[in-house]
C-alpha cells in the first residue's frame, strides 16, 4: 500500500524571526495530535511582505503567523478580517481557506490568559503600556474587553501612540491616555500592571531593557517577549520585589488558538509548556 509523504505547511513571517521560537511548541503540539504538518520559520523583509502572503495560496499552506514587524501592513493582503481583528487594526495570525486569506488575532487573548494563570487580576485596574505596534493593538483591546480601567501608553512614536489612543476611546470604555516617550520613563505610582511590548531585549540583543524607572513591589510587570523570556527588565523587576510574567505563556496560548485555526484540532498546552520549559531549562506559567 502507498503513502503520503506530503506535509502541510504552516509557520510565522517576521523580520527578524531567527528569535521565535514558536517551532518548538508546533512540533510538539503537532507529533502529539499525530497530523503531517511541519512549521517554517520565514524571513520576510517588509517589502516583500505582499509576494510572501500570495505564495501562502501558490504553495497551497493552511496559514501562517504574522509577527514583528508584519501585524499591522498585512491587513492590506487579506480577503477576510475578524471583526476583533479591525478593531485591533492588527492580525497575528492568517489561515486558508478555498483560496482565500483570513486573518484573527490571537494576541491579547492569549495574553490575557496568561495573567488570570498567573493570578493577576486584570479588573478596574490600571495598566502602563510600552509600546504601540501590533501586538500592543491586540493587548490594549483584550485589557479593555476584561474590565481594565485605565491604559497609559507610552511610545516614542507620537503618530502610532495618538492613533492607539483614539481606537481606544472609539472602541472601548476604558480610560486611555498618551505619552511621548523621549527620555527614561517614570511609571506612575498608582500602576498596577506594566506590560512591555516593544522588541527591547529581543534575542540577540538580550541585554538591553527598556529605558524606565520607578519599578515598586505592589506592580505586576509583564514581558511579551518570548527569547529568552527571562529578559532584563524581567530581572531589574524582580530584584525590585515586583512580581512577573513572561512571554512565553501568551505565546502558548495564542499558539493553541492558532493550531485550532489550522487544523481544527485542540493542541495539548501542557504538553507545550513541557517543551518550552526544556528548550530555555526554567519553569514556565501559561
Amino acid at each position: 500500500m502507498g503513502k503520503s509523504y506530503r506535509e502541510e505547511l504552516v509557520g510565522v513571517f517576521g523580520y527578524p524571526v531567527d528569535e521565535n521560537p514558536t517551532v518548538v511548541v508546533a512540533k510538539t503540539a503537532f507529533e502529539d495530535l499525530g497530523i503531517p504538518y511541519r512549521y517554517l520559520t520565514v524571513e520576510v523583509k517588509p517589502e516583500n511582505l505582499e509576494a510572501a502572503m500570495k505564495a501562502l495560496v501558490a504553495w497551497n499552506m493552511k496559514g501562517i503567523h504574522l509577527t514583528i514587524p508584519h501585524k499591522v501592513e498585512v491587513l492590506k493582503y487579506l480577503d477576510h478580517i475578524a471583526d476583533d481583528a479591525k478593531i485591533m487594526g492588527a492580525v497575528n495570525t492568517v489561515y486558508v481557506k478555498d483560496g482565500e486569506l483570513y486573518g484573527e488575532n490571537t494576541d491579547g487573548k492569549g495574553f490575557i490568559k496568561s495573567l488570570q494563570n498567573a493570578g493577576i487580576e486584570i479588573k478596574g485596574k490600571k495598566v502602563f503600556m510600552l509600546g504601540a505596534g501590533g501586538a500592543a493593538r491586540a493587548i490594549a483591546v483584550e485589557l479593555a474587553n476584561a474590565g481594565a480601567k485605565q491604559l497609559v501608553i507610552l511610545n516614542r512614536s507620537e503618530e502610532r501612540g495618538s492613533e492607539l489612543k483614539e481606537l481606544l476611546e472609539k472602541n472601548t470604555k476604558m480610560q486611555v491616555e498618551f505619552q511621548k516617550w523621549s527620555e527614561t520613563a517614570v511609571i506612575d505610582e498608582d500602576t498596577d500592571i506594566l506590560v512591555n511590548t516593544t522588541s527591547i531585549g529581543l534575542y540577540p540583543n538580550v541585554d538591553e531593557k527598556p529605558d524606565i524607572d520607578s519599578i515598586r513591589p505592589e506592580m505586576t510587570v509583564c514581558d511579551v517577549i518570548p527569547n529568552h523570556p527571562h529578559t532584563q527588565l524581567l530581572k531589574e523587576a524582580e530584584k525590585r520585589g515586583a512580581k512577573t510574567v513572561d512571554g512565553l505563556g501568551m505565546l502558548i496560548n495564542q499558539a493553541v488558538e492558532s493550531f485550532r485555526l489550522w487544523t481544527g484540532m485542540t493542541a495539548n498546552a501542557e504538553k507545550m509548556k513541557e517543551a518550552l520549559a526544556k528548550e530555555y531549562g526554567i519553569d514556565v506559567h501559561y
